[in-house]
């Protein structure tokens, strides 16, 4: 399309320059000519005719000098199609019908082509085989400008078509560089922008993927907490069947063996000595004091401490007093890289998470070697829980445990992460929240 486009405009440009060069010349050779011919016409508009006089004078004007090495030809033509003098003196004094060139030539306007002889030329100009600038020049009347006559020679043009060669030249030249420009431009403006789009198309399509993989990872967490909360919900009400059962089996036994022994006959009967219903009535305040007791650990184990305000440091560190206090054990505490904020529900997540991993190490590892490592890796806090007991088997628990499984529950529910480990030298519970997840307070 480019080599198209460059040949039309060369073609043209070219047109234009070999148009503009040969009536440029064509004028300077007319007007050279015009000076040299015209005072030796008489009053053309008195004489029609020339005389052997003025034949001779022309002749001898157009055989010498300058005008004879650069005329081919010379015809001067009469309005009405005759040629009042040629130097081909076979034509001289015949008629012809005027040409389009000559009507325009006596209308007043300079005709010149280059090359360009038609049938109507005489075969002498056609036949010698040297560029010609064909020319015709209106003779005009001194005082009245009135065309009088027309001039009609044939100039070789050696020096001319060296020059319109080059000027050709020149312009194919300046229009191919003008379209190589162009092209590399337009190369340029083409690459730098099928870059940008391309560069485009790898920027949404990453972002393509980052947006698939975030609806994928939106769907895996609303599918957590659907299960969570569907589990949750069964849980609640295993939970609820366990504190009964606590309660029941419990406090609930204690103060019904102290409403019996306030029926007995130690008691009801008056002749019971005072050292006997004294013994009795200990014994009775001892029951209720075990079961008060006992609902005061069932108690502290529902109930969370003031937890909101406090940071992760003052959180763990009050599961692991309160969990020293009521077993009498020990823990160590490691803390590093602590979080500045965190959401009510994650302070409630890791507080129940480490109650009940110390509360499982208690109760199936006899509370060895208890520790509480807490970390901040890049974006995620982990917990782990874990002692030097000796272990049991992960596969042996069931689903509907009611610590782990409430433990795994609460976590994922939050798009965390929960994990359980053990063997003969101990077991490790794990938690990790992302901190991306996490609701900031």
């Amino acid at each position: 399309m480019s080599l198209v486009a460059m040949v039309l405009v060369g073609a043209f440009v070219s047109s234009l320059i070999e148009e503009a060069v040969t009536r440029n010349s064509a004028a300077s050779t007319a007007l050279y000519v015009d000076s040299v011919i015209a005072p030796l016409l008489p009053d053309m508009l008195t004489a029609e005719e020339l005389d052997d006089t003025v034949s001779r004078a022309l002749d001898e004007t157009l055989e010498q000098g300058a005008l004879g090495n650069r005329l081919k030809s010379f015809r001067l033509w009469r309005a009405d199609g005759t040629v009042l003098y040629s130097n081909d003196k076979r034509m001289q004094g015949k008629r012809f019908k005027l040409s389009d060139d000559l009507k325009t030539a006596f209308s007043g306007k300079m005709v010149a082509q280059f090359n360009r002889l038609d049938d109507g030329e005489d075969e002498g100009e056609r036949e010698s085989g040297k560029p010609l600038l064909e020319i015709y020049n209106p003779v005009l009347q001194p005082w009245s400008g009135q065309v009088v006559a027309v001039s009609e020679f044939y100039e070789i043009a050696n020096d001319f078509q060296r020059s319109l060669n080059q000027a050709r030249l020149h312009s194919w030249m300046a229009v191919a560089a003008f379209t190589l420009a162009f092209f590399i431009v337009l190369s340029a403006l083409i690459l730098r922008g099928s870059r940008t789009i391309e560069d485009q198309r790898q920027a949404l399509r990453r972002r393509i993927d980052e947006l698939s993989a975030l609806l994928s990872q939106n769907q895996t967490l609303r599918a957590r907490v659907h299960r969570a909360s569907q589990r949750a919900t069964a849980l609640n009400e295993s939970h609820l069947r366990r504190i009964g059962a606590d309660l029941h089996d419990g406090p609930a036994q204690l103060v019904a063996f102290a409403s019996l022994r306030l029926d007995s006959d130690a008691l009801v009967d008056p002749a019971t000595p005072a050292s006997l219903r004294e013994r009795e009535i200990a014994a009775i305040k001892a029951s209720l004091d075990e079961a008060m007791n006992e609902i005061r650990t069932i108690c502290s184990g529902l109930v969370l401490p003031q937890i909101e305000a406090a940071s992760l440091p003052e959180i763990l560190e009050r599961s692991v007093r309160a969990h020293e206090q009521r077993t009498g054990s020990r823990v160590q505490l490691k803390m590093a890289n602590v979080p500045e904020h965190l959401s009510p529900s994650a302070k409630i997540c890791i507080y129940r998470f480490v109650q009940e991993g110390l509360n499982n190490s208690y109760r199936h590892g006899g509370g060895v070697e208890q520790r509480v490592v807490q970390r901040l890796e890049g974006d995620r806090i982990s917990i782990e829980v874990s002692d030097g007991g000796s272990g049991f088997d992960p596969n042996a628990v069931g689903p509907t445990s009611l610590g782990l499984a409430g433990l795994r529950e609460r976590i994922e529910s939050l798009g965390g992460t929960f994990q359980l480990q053990s063997s003969a030298q101990g077991t490790l519970v794990s938690m990790s929240l992302s901190s991306e997840e996490i609701p900031q307070t």
